[in-house]
């Protein structure tokens, strides 16, 4: 029972992250599974089978709210579950000894780009009356539907950003449309890991407790949209992204010292003032009154 909480804190704690940012559920809760000790393809596949409800869940939200562009969803959930299908077959055939430190590398990478993202980006600029074409669509879903399943998250990260980014779709349809269509590249992924591990490799109360936590938290994320502050949250969830999977790799290459953990916690440290700054600035430029022009 006490491990079933457990995963379903981390699952609360994920879906949290991922309504607040449009990403980042499966590479938050695959870094925590895999920090406490889960296998690389168990976690990941955990992950995706509990992604299964949440998801649906998350899909059917946006959709009631008015957030999806079907004809986007269309065009790249198709492409998502066929990479997310191939990402999951190659990540079952792989050793535990192998995997571990191309995930840990993988989700280090992902967690790097949160942090660029949501800490030193800049704001899209968004373009009324476009939608992204298949030309884009694609090889994107398909691109991130390989990384999704071989990395135990990865979707969002990768479409999400891209999406916003090119300026062809306003954001609040990127990410209706993104979590809708990640409901296809789940249950592709899910299949995948299914066939390559089979039932009896899996940890249920993992992907129970896991799914618990996301279905409670998904309501809460308009309210974590509208309150919480992007920079900083993404500075602190790619801030423990990068310290549990650069701990990984240390263990992996046999590389632990004080001097490399000094590291990864000072980085950590920077990324976190530089997001409370960001945010500090923002809300005293918005505090400013603005002056009226003299009458002459």
């Amino acid at each position: 029972m006490e491990r079933l909480l457990i995963f379903a804190l981390v699952g609360l704690a994920a879906q949290a992250v991922d309504g607040s940012l449009g990403m980042a559920y499966g590479v938050t809760s695959s870094t925590l599974l895999v920090a406490t000790g889960v296998a690389p393809a168990v976690a990941s596949a955990s992950v995706h089978l509990a992604e299964v409800g949440t998801t649906l869940a998350s899909g059917f939200s946006h959709w009631k709210l008015g957030n999806v562009d079907w004809k986007v969803v269309a065009k790249i959930a198709i492409p998502g579950g066929i990479g997310a299908f191939a990402g999951a077959t190659v990540l079952s055939g792989l050793s535990t000894e192998s995997a571990t430190p191309w995930v840990a590398g993988l989700l280090l990478l992902l967690g790097l780009y949160i942090i660029a993202r949501f800490v030193f980006g800049k704001p899209p600029v968004f373009i009324p009356g476009r939608r992204p074409g298949l030309g884009l669509l694609a090889p994107l879903g398909l691109f991130g539907g390989f990384i999704d399943a071989t990395g135990g998250g990865g979707w969002g990260p990768v479409t999400t950003p891209t999406l916003i980014s090119s300026g062809t779709l306003h954001p609040r349809k990127v990410i209706g449309s993104v979590s809708t269509a990640e409901f296809v590249t789940t249950v592709a992924a899910s299949v995948g890991f299914l066939l390559g591990l089979g039932g009896e490799a899996l940890d249920w109360r993992v992907i129970a407790g896991l799914l618990a936590g996301g279905v409670i938290a998904a309501p809460l994320a308009a309210y974590l949209v509208k309150h919480l502050s992007l920079p900083l949250l993404g500075g602190l969830v790619g801030s423990i992204i990068l310290i549990t999977n650069g701990r990984t790799l240390l263990q992996s290459f046999d590389a632990e010292s004080v001097p490399a953990y000094g590291v990864l916690f000072a980085i950590a440290a920077v990324v976190v003032v530089v997001a409370v700054r960001n945010v500090r600035s923002k809300d005293a430029a918005a505090s400013e009154p603005e002056t009226e022009p003299a009458n002459l």
